[in-house]
């Protein structure tokens, strides 16, 4: 199927690894020119030279729980890209319990969307637009041990990307969530509890009704699908990611 996204200009905030880096490379796949950001100068560098391969990519170091700084780079993105069609919000702190943390994951995870979708508005509504955030079933579930700030904050970010279909949809731009299961990413903390905890691990596969945890590729393909046009009419929605892991009704 083509999704129609030849030419089309896409930001992706987190992008260098993981999640955010499939979603880039499969945007590329698909014909689309892409800006990327994250923390690490060199990481981004090294990451717009082997991305460039591909296709389009401009790139780079911002924090963002910075406004100021990620407001400029989605005003240089535009500019480099010669607009926006697609605003992806992939920025996550990890999980926190003092004070500290949550205040500074509060910037990275929600306010960063916030301050990133404003400054993109303008852009997506000239020609209709798609803002997607990723977001974690993590959200529908509460742990005895806690999980800090993590899935709090995601659940923000998830009921302000929803609502927000309500205010940007008259502007033409969708709005909508993926959130994540269990997901394997090279480095990530599932690789790392595969080594570390394996019994755990192995319990987590057998909870999927396949029998694997899902890998980068599985959300990125969902992400790019509701960026496109053959996703017009999907807006609101909150999709989920997780090989059926969790159980639940949806209503």
């Amino acid at each position: 199927m083509d999704l129609g996204l030849k030419g089309k200009k896409a930001l992706v905030t987190g992008s260098t690894k993981g999640i955010g880096r499939a979603i880039v490379e499969t945007l590329l796949a698909e014909g689309a020119s892409v800006a990327i950001c994250a923390r690490n100068a060199e990481e981004v560098a090294t990451a717009v030279a082997e991305l460039s391969k591909k296709g389009k990519v401009v790139g780079s170091a911002v924090d963002a729980g910075d406004p100021e700084a990620l407001r400029a780079w989605v005003a240089s993105s535009a500019e480099q890209l010669g607009g926006i069609d697609i605003y992806v919000h992939n920025t996550s702190g990890k999980p926190a319990r003092k004070l500290e943390g949550w205040i500074n994951n509060f910037n990275i995870d929600l306010m960063a969307l916030v301050h990133g979708v404003d400054a993109a508005t303008e852009a997506l509504s000239n020609g209709g637009g798609s803002v997607i955030s990723i977001g974690t079933t993590a959200t529908t579930e509460h742990f005895a041990s806690g999980s800090g700030s993590y899935s709090a904050l995601k659940s923000a970010v998830t009921n302000w990307t929803l609502g927000q279909a309500q205010v940007l949809g008259a502007k033409g731009i969708r709005c909508n969530v993926v959130s994540p299961g269990p997901i394997m990413v090279e480095g990530g903390d599932w690789a790392m509890i595969k080594q570390a905890m394996p019994p755990f691990f192995e319990a987590t596969e057998k909870g999927h009704p396949g029998g694997s945890l899902g890998d980068v590729g599985d959300v990125a393909n969902t992400v790019v699908f509701l960026s496109s046009d053959r996703a017009k009419h999907i807006n609101g929605v909150n999709v989920t990611v997780d090989g059926g892991f969790l159980k639940r009704i949806d209503f």
